[in-house]
């Protein structure tokens, strides 16, 4: 009698928590039912493409070729229509400039259902902040990226993109076709390290070494989530290795991250080393967030110093990869464009050892090409928001606060009503005569508005003084049994890389 109580009661103890599971289950789905409803109702007015029940147009876009699906979807279904990653997340995709100006002239905070992924690593820094807290640290970053602060730059950016060609020099010995992509992020990479954390050229400790290959983990993994939609749901991610991996990635990101500012913090204790600082011939980014204050004299916390570093290296690393890349892979297939700007700089190094900061603002013919490229292949292909209040578009259609707007960078870059032959590649487009009557919102590389991209002159930069001096010690071709594979992910890769052959003119030349 004892042992058939004990085991009904044991029965009813396990049957407990299974009914709590089975409720808090149903509830939660009724909640994803009701937004989804929400989310339907609201793009009502917006016909498109048919959908999945389950995967909605997630299996369309994570196909080879989606990124011109969804520009022939822009031909079909005009000014946008709605884009459904899986059953219950719902957006309005927009690919026209007035539509853009509507929603991007605005601050309306990024979508949590997408930007949440990055929080276990950037944490809550610009990227994702939203109100008060984002107005406060954008206004404590923006000296940050004043010209006077960028200049010094231009030889960190020679010193790591030289190291990457004196490498192409042995690779381009063996006359094969290089993949370009992971030479460019490691010098990337690198450039973001000195920029960042003031690291030399004495070579890399074993710390610095594990954080290159940490952020070079979360990268790929934050993708690979994102393309994926099974990993969508936290329970289910942390269980994977996918998950497992990303955690143990955050943790040597942060520890490191940690460790460099306690040790500049303690550093600056020190009345001597405060005086080197302000000598040193330029600042690096910790630098700059240390001494930060706002009107009140209120500094960064750790938590947000963190955030913010965290971000600046996840933000400034695959998209200067992506878009270096393919300008390369522009130049490769344009030979007369590729020769017009190998002609400019030449010129405007003359016989300089090497650029200084004025010479950015002389490349003329190199800056239109690299925002032709930046048109035909956005670094960063699609962008997300959360309407904070409602919007009313130019054809009288609106969506309601709460909604869940894209848009879709690469489909608005090659939209026929704004850019004749768009597949065309023609530098052109960007001379002054040209760009003044352009819609302001028909080009978005770096988006738009007030939450557009802060380190854009950097990364614009950046990418001047590296394909300046690639021009100068090669040129490039194609490789035409490795043509890329264009691939939306958080940043516009290639599926099968992007494969050149290199040809050393002039050796030395530049260096």
């Amino acid at each position: 009698m004892a042992l058939t109580f004990l085991s009904l009661s044991l029965s009813h103890l396990i049957l407990w928590p299974s009914g709590v599971i089975l409720v808090i289950g149903i509830l939660k789905l009724l909640c994803l039912l009701l937004r989804r409803h929400k989310l339907a109702r609201a793009m009502d007015n917006f016909p498109g493409p048919p959908t999945h029940w389950l995967f909605g147009h997630a299996d369309q876009i994570q196909q080879t070729g989606s990124l011109d699906k969804v520009v022939s979807w822009a031909h079909q279904f005009p000014y946008a229509s709605p884009l459904w990653m899986g059953p219950f997340l719902g957006f309005l995709n927009i690919y026209e400039p007035d539509y853009a100006k509507a929603v991007y002239s605005r601050g309306d905070p990024k979508a949590a259902d997408v930007y949440d992924f990055s929080l276990q690593w950037i944490g809550k820094g610009l990227l994702v902040l939203e109100g008060t807290k984002w107005f406060q640290h954008r206004k404590l970053l923006t000296p940050g990226f004043h010209y006077d602060v960028l200049k010094p730059y231009v030889a960190v950016f020679a010193s790591s993109a030289n190291a990457m060609l004196d490498k192409w020099e042995n690779k381009a010995q063996e006359n094969k076709s290089i993949d370009i992509f992971c030479d460019v992020g490691h010098m990337a990479l690198d450039t973001l390290m000195k920029c960042t954390f003031g690291k030399g050229e004495s070579g890399l400790c074993y710390r610095d070494s594990s954080y290159y290959r940490a952020v070079s983990d979360l990268t790929l993994l934050m993708q690979q989530r994102i393309d994926s939609f099974q990993y969508h749901n936290d329970f289910i991610y942390w269980l994977t290795p996918h998950g497992r991996r990303f955690l143990r990635a955050c943790q040597v990101a942060h520890d490191y991250t940690d460790h460099v500012i306690r040790k500049r913090k303690a550093a600056l204790q020190d009345k001597k080393e405060q005086e080197n600082i302000q000598n040193r011939r330029r600042l690096d980014f910790l630098d700059i967030l240390l001494g930060a204050r706002d009107d009140s004299g209120i500094k960064l916390s750790d938590e947000d110093l963190r955030a913010e570093v965290d971000t600046f290296m996840f933000e400034g690393h695959d998209t200067t990869t992506s878009g270096i890349s393919w300008f390369l892979y522009c130049m490769a297939s344009q030979p007369e464009h590729q020769q017009r700007c190998r002609e400019e700089v030449r010129e405007i190094l003359g016989d300089q050892d090497a650029f200084q900061w004025d010479d950015l603002g002389k490349m003329t013919y190199l800056t239109m090409c690299i925002k032709e490229s930046f048109r035909l292949y956005p670094p960063v292909p699609q962008v997300y928001r959360q309407l904070s209040k409602p919007v009313d578009f130019v054809d009288g259609r609106s969506l309601p606060a709460g909604s869940l707007v894209s848009l879709h960078i690469y489909a608005l870059h090659r939209n026929s009503a704004v850019w004749p032959d768009p597949e065309v590649f023609d530098p052109l487009r960007f001379s002054p005569e040209n760009t003044s009557g352009r819609h302001p919102f028909a080009f978005m590389p770096f988006s738009a508005g007030p939450r557009n991209c802060i380190g854009q002159q950097f990364a614009m930069n950046e990418i001047k003084v590296v394909t300046a001096l690639c021009l100068l010690r090669f040129e490039f071709s194609l490789d035409p049994s490795q043509l890329p594979i264009k691939m939306p992910q958080l940043v516009l890769r290639s599926k099968n890389g992007i494969h050149l052959y290199l040809k050393p003119v002039d050796p030395g030349s530049g260096k």
